[in-house]
């Protein structure tokens, strides 16, 4: 990794720099496959798959008879497992559902809100060398939560032309029974249009490489919406002399063997922490299957030394990161400071990992530095609030003389004459 002592303020833009390629450099080749897809439909679908994903499929919509023959190939161990994961994530996704509320601003005028699911959901879920089951149960159990009608996911096939077991008995245990074999910008591309087969939906949610983030991109320009523009996989550690070196060097690995252009970042105000890291890294590379990927994410890593936790805090906040773990001493600190975030994980014993797959909290998150404005995926992300209001005949005439004024300043008589008329009718 990197080794960087005390960056200027100046130099921070560079040194936090993400190893991402930009939008104009891919966006084309997105933008060439969605005018395809809206045009030619599952003709298109057709033609990517086999051109992306090197197989060439009759039907590209899981069927009834492959979910249940995976069904029969998942280890009951891990069944288990995803059973306990599913358990928590409900968990914590149900205490977060809230109730409608309602205030008289004044006599006579009721208002409220409510919140509605959002009817038509796209869940797009990763395959490939990592294909991210775990993904299924941070989107599909808050989409059940929240009452969406409909959710199709789509999932990138193999080169046999099949999905992941793992992928379908996740998305059968969570009621997803439109799953399409269909990966990449066609799959955004399938949900922002709709094709033959596959339906549109109102909102696309799910990781991906920057080809697909792109896709999310353009697919709001189409009356879409996205859960947020995610990429990479990113960490940052925030570590001092109390830290242990072989846990950060861990953590720091886990996010690095998703990707080639994941970035893991450590800030420390101990030079001796960043040493042991590096080393501990170097040692624990070594033995881990996915190390070529590993290895190339971690050139594009940092391991940064700020000589006081002000500054640490303060350029931690500045590149916003997907997760932050605090390993130091004075946790609150950071836990109170950290602004910039898409979770945060505290203490020794609270890896990413457990974000990612068992304690509850979502691991779909802000990366590339959205986190300065976008939340993680929550039940709300399935939802919208509605507005309501009912006013009376003492309400009308309590606000109408407002209405006016404010409607006549701004040049809008007909706005109000809507009140002026009810106002002569009710004198």
């Amino acid at each position: 990794m990197n080794k960087i002592y005390n960056p200027t303020r100046s130099q921070w833009n560079e040194v936090l720099k993400r190893p991402t390629q930009t939008i104009e450099d891919i966006e084309a080749t997105v933008s060439e496959v969605f005018n395809e897809v809206s045009q030619k439909g599952d003709e298109a679908i057709k033609k990517y798959t086999s051109l992306f994903d090197g197989v060439d499929l009759k039907n590209n919509k899981v069927s009834n008879a492959e979910i249940k023959d995976a069904i029969k190939q998942i280890p009951s161990e891990l069944k288990e497992a995803i059973n306990t994961a599913k358990n928590n994530i409900e968990a914590f996704h149900a205490a977060q559902k809230t109730n409608g509320i309602k205030v008289d601003t004044v006599n006579g005028v009721s208002c409220w809100q409510e919140k509605r699911p959002i009817e038509k959901i796209g869940l797009y879920i990763p395959g490939g060398t990592a294909p991210l089951f775990s993904t299924i149960l941070m989107l599909a159990i808050p989409a059940q939560l929240a009452g969406c009608k409909e959710v199709v996911l789509c999932t990138p096939p193999n080169k046999e032309g099949k999905v992941n077991p793992a992928i379908l008995y996740t998305a059968s245990l969570c009621g997803v029974d439109k799953i399409y074999k269909i990966g990449g910008i066609q799959a955004i591309a399938a949900m922002t249009f709709g094709t033959e087969t596959v339906p549109k939906v109102y909102k696309i949610f799910g990781p991906g490489n920057q080809f697909v983030t792109v896709a999310k991109q353009l697919a709001t320009r189409y009356n879409v919406a996205i859960d947020m523009p995610a990429g990479p996989s990113e960490l940052l550690v925030v570590a001092d002399e109390t830290a242990n070196p072989s846990y950060v060097a861990s953590d720091l690995l886990s996010q690095a063997e998703h990707g080639i252009d994941s970035q893991v970042v450590m800030v420390s105000t101990s030079k001796e922490m960043i040493d042991s890291v590096a080393d501990q890294i170097e040692e624990q590379i070594k033995g881990l299957p996915r190390r070529e990927i590993a290895e190339k994410a971690i050139e594009n890593s940092r391991l940064i030394y700020v000589d006081t936790k002000e500054d640490a805090l303060e350029l931690i906040n500045e590149y916003g990161p997907e997760h932050f773990i605090i390993t130091v001493s004075n946790e609150n600190f950071y836990v109170d400071g950290i602004v910039n975030a898409g979770s945060v994980f505290i203490g020794d014993y609270t890896p990413e990992s457990a974000g990612d797959y068992a304690s509850g909290t979502n691991h779909t998150l802000p990366t590339n530095g959205y986190a300065k404005q976008y939340s993680g995926v929550n039940l709300d992300s399935f939802m919208k609030s509605m507005t309501f209001q009912k006013i009376t005949k003492d309400g009308i005439k309590n606000i109408g003389p407002a209405i006016e004024l404010m409607a006549e300043a701004e040049g809008l008589q007909a706005h109000k004459n809507a009140v002026t008329i009810r106002l002569k009718d009710l004198k």
